[in-house]
């Protein structure tokens, strides 16, 4: 659970102090006493309590970076989608893929910890993220929609002594609001807005109940749609037949061309959402909770946009705004499912607890991959050049698991501390992917080339590749820490985390049109032992300084890709090895009353960086190990009062990521095998932002007979930031910096409230990654006149109104 304390000695009425503090990380507001007579005159700044160590401290205690933002404040901002959560925070960059396929990666990167490229997206990735993400105890990473949250706790560096998933750069913790034993209560609330580029409304509708059911047990749940217009075009899409093949002009299926058509505003938004808690305290001492979160995403086509040129009507034409260029649309869906029994008990010396959990994450995507294979010149020379060529990539992803963590915490306060956790997991995944050529065997009987191709030895049909990966994992892990009190001012920490490993993989790869499939099985088992040293002094009652060696751990794997026959690739790619990070971090904290500020510098050592690749001979999904990286930087963050009425909220991150040697990528074949450079040493890590800015001021304003009006303005900046590692122009782009500013004001009533708020209110594109004219352009000599590059754009300029009834 977090909550504040804050000093209040100015008069206000108890609706107005609740807006206030909402809107600056407040769940429970209470009068403190405090002898100073003159800061009884002013507000003080909240003093946040987090569980993020285990057990109940504030901000200022906790002897490490954490930034938590509340479920009052996300509510106040209208935030729902963890990307703009993520930008309320300095430090954290991410990649805005809007909601198609937002559950397929982890697209959270914090102090530049992340070699990928920003271009990927549409499928699952073989390494694991950098960044751990957790729902209460769950370790999932799904991209719920954020509803109903009592906080998000952002712990920066590595936590492997502290949670059972182990992570290198950071964790996200979700903390999600419990029943209350206290009396029925309920919130409707919807929303109705309209996006720059849109020519239609979103809505979101959500009921929120709580209910007791007896004195010890008590329910709570809700329900929400969100239901969003498109914003981009897909302006030059194939018209397709019954059998979804691309028309021919005139019939003429041996040599028309395609006809085109155009679809406004097809990125169309559809997602239903859902959770479901029993709590059941039957003492003061135990008590258990079970819950049960679900979500259900069905999105029309991409929220990306084309730059360049297409031929589509013989001359070189320039794309408009939130335009796509594909020929084809590209849908994508996903359920996903995640349950929990969470159990406490209160052991006097001691705090046990358990949680066990699953989930089942599930997913699918079109995509549009008729740039790629134009690019590639392989409708030419491998499909006959069709005058209508579309290639369509219909991709998968499943992740399954279950977890158990067994965790006692030591209570009271006395010289030795400790906390000590067991943690299992069993993870199976699997994606997949059928390429097609739709209509591609009508057109080879019609034009001859089906004789060419059996000339060849290929076997005609529409599909071209079949993909299918299945993976288990199984990580056992102990953890904990102790904490000796030297004094009353000084103390140190040490963490251990010793954890093993088991991973097998099993790939079937095929080639239809000319068979030759590949059965690929690999295992690897890992296992290791990780440090942690912090050592904490209070210099004054206010003030924390602190110091932190930790290391970081993401496992190895198996990318099962082909060795031998047709598609053999280099051996080297077949297993890739576990990365670690050393993070050394200094820092100040403190509260002074009226203000509260930290400041952090850190420096993590990043060994084996493991970096997602195509193959370089099949562009098979594949993961390589590079040697070193290194990020170092500063944190800064401050909030408070300028006035009783006016808060304030700032945070400044500097982070300096790069190479600090060559990363070579392995080469040719099991026959010839050979290496290259894929990226030198001193370039800046990909999606990490040198300079990121987070600023907000909140202002609340009595208009008396009992309403209030709250009104608020918060921006992000982030510096450029680099597409890709490498030297190779199709993917090593340059994105450029941008600024995001959003405005709300909100009329408190007793049970209703009335918003206002503008998101993103200069329009920014907010460019996060692509995917370029070089990778997936037209290609008129290929008879592809349309264009499947794409830029990642943040939403566009938003204005919404939303209206809630709490009772």
């Amino acid at each position: 659970m977090t909550n504040t304390a804050r000093t209040i000695a100015f008069s206000k009425a108890p609706l107005a102090l609740a807006v206030s503090s909402a809107l600056f990380l407040s769940c429970n507001v209470h009068a403190q006493q405090n002898a100073d007579d003159t800061e009884k005159e002013a507000a003080s700044v909240e003093r946040i309590t987090v569980t993020a160590s285990r057990r109940p401290q504030t901000v200022e205690e906790t002897p490490y970076n954490i930034s938590v933002i509340s479920g009052s404040q996300l509510e106040e901002k209208h935030i729902i989608d963890a990307v703009d959560m993520m930008r309320e925070m300095s430090g954290i960059t991410v990649v805005d893929r809007g909601y198609r396929n937002s559950g397929v990666i982890n697209n959270i990167v914090i102090r530049g910890m992340n070699i990928d490229s920003a271009g990927n997206g549409d499928f699952a990735l073989n390494a694991a993220p950098t960044v751990s993400t957790y729902l209460n105890d769950t370790p999932l990473f799904a991209n719920f929609i954020l509803k109903d949250i009592d906080a998000v706790e952002v712990l920066r560096g590595p936590q492997g002594t502290l949670y059972g998933s182990g992570s290198l750069a950071g964790t996200v913790r979700y903390k999600m609001n419990r029943p209350d034993l206290r009396g029925f209560s309920g919130k409707v609330s919807a929303v109705l807005s309209q996006s720059q580029g849109s020519d239609g409304v979103n809505r979101n509708l959500d009921l929120l109940l709580n209910s007791p059911l007896s004195e010890t047990v008590a329910v709570r749940g809700y329900l929400g749609r969100i239901d969003n217009d498109g914003i981009v075009d897909y302006v030059n899409v194939y018209q397709l037949n019954a059998a979804g093949a691309p028309v021919a002009q005139d019939n003429d299926v041996a040599n028309g061309r395609p006809v085109f058509t155009s679809v406004e505003d097809a990125d169309t938004v559809e997602i239903d959402y859902g959770r479901l808690a029993l709590l059941w305290q039957p003492s003061d001492t135990f008590n258990a909770l079970v819950w049960y979160q679900f979500q259900q995403d069905n999105i029309g086509a991409r929220r990306q946009v084309t730059r360049g040129t297409n031929w589509v009507d013989g001359t070189e034409q320039p794309y408009g705004d939130y335009q796509n260029g594909a020929v084809q649309l590209e849908p994508s869906e996903r359920d996903v499912d995640a349950w929990a029994l969470e159990m406490e008990w209160d052991l006097g010396f001691a705090t046990a607890t358990s949680s066990t959990s699953g989930y089942d994450h599930v997913g699918s995507s079109t995509s549009d991959n008729s740039g790629f294979y134009a690019q590639n010149g392989w409708f030419s020379s491998y499909y006959g050049g069709s005058p209508r060529p579309m290639a369509s990539a219909n991709r998968f992803y499943q992740d399954k698991g279950l977890s158990q963590e067994l965790r006692l915490v030591s209570n009271g306060k006395q010289s030795l501390d400790w906390i000590v956790g067991l943690f299992y997991l069993d993870q199976d995944t699997a994606s997949g992917q059928d390429s097609l050529m739709p209509g591609f065997s009508e057109w080879a009987l019609a034009s001859g080339f089906a004789d060419t191709l059996a000339s060849w030895g290929g076997v005609l049909g529409d599909q071209d590749f079949y993909y299918r990966d299945q993976r288990n994992i199984k990580d056992t892990s102990v953890f904990g820490e102790l904490t000796y009190h030297f004094s009353d001012t000084l103390r140190t920490t040490l963490g251990a985390r010793h954890f093993r490993n088991d991973i097998s993989n099993d790939t079937v790869i095929d080639l239809p049109l000319y068979p030759g499939a590949s059965n690929v099985s690999s295992s690897v088992k890992d296992n290791g032992t990780l440090f942690k040293v912090n050592l904490a002094y209070d210099w004054s009652e206010h003030t924390m300084l602190y110091a932190t060696i930790s290391e970081g751990y993401r496992r190895g794997g198996t990318s099962a890709v082909p060795v031998t026959g047709g598609f053999a690739e280099n051996p080297a790619y077949l297993n890739y090895d576990s990365d670690s990070v050393l993070n050394m971090e200094l820092g100040i904290k403190g509260n002074t009353g009226r203000h509260f500020y930290s400041l952090s510098v850190f420096n993590a050592e990043w060994d084996d960086p493991q970096l997602n690749i195509p193959t370089p001979n099949w562009g098979f999904y594949a993961a390589v190990n590079g040697e070193s990286a290194n990020s170092r930087g500063i944190e800064l963050e401050l909030r408070g009062y300028f006035t009783e009425a006016l808060q304030y909220n700032f945070g400044y991150t500097f982070v300096d990521a790069k190479l600090t040697d060559d990363l070579i990528a392995p080469a040719g074949s099991a026959a010839t095998p050979r290496t290259y450079v894929y990226a030198r040493k001193g370039e800046q890590l990909p999606s990490m932002a040198e300079h990121t800015v987070s600023a907000g001021l909140s202002h609340s304003f009595d208009l008396g007979s009992g309403y209030y009006l709250v009104s608020s303005a918060s921006t992000y900046y982030q510096s450029e930031s680099r597409n890709a590692l490498g030297r190779n122009p199709v993917f090593a782009i340059d994105l450029n910096s941008f600024w995001l500013t959003n405005l709300g004001t909100s009329l408190y009533t007793e049970n209703w409230t009335f918003s206002l708020f503008v998101r993103n209110l200069f329009n920014e594109e907010g460019v996060t990654g692509t995917l370029s004219e070089g990778y997936m352009g037209t290609a008129p000599e290929q008879n592809f006149y349309g264009n499947a590059s794409k830029d990642y754009i943040s939403q566009p300029r938003t204005v919404g109104l939303s209206v809630s009834y709490q009772f």
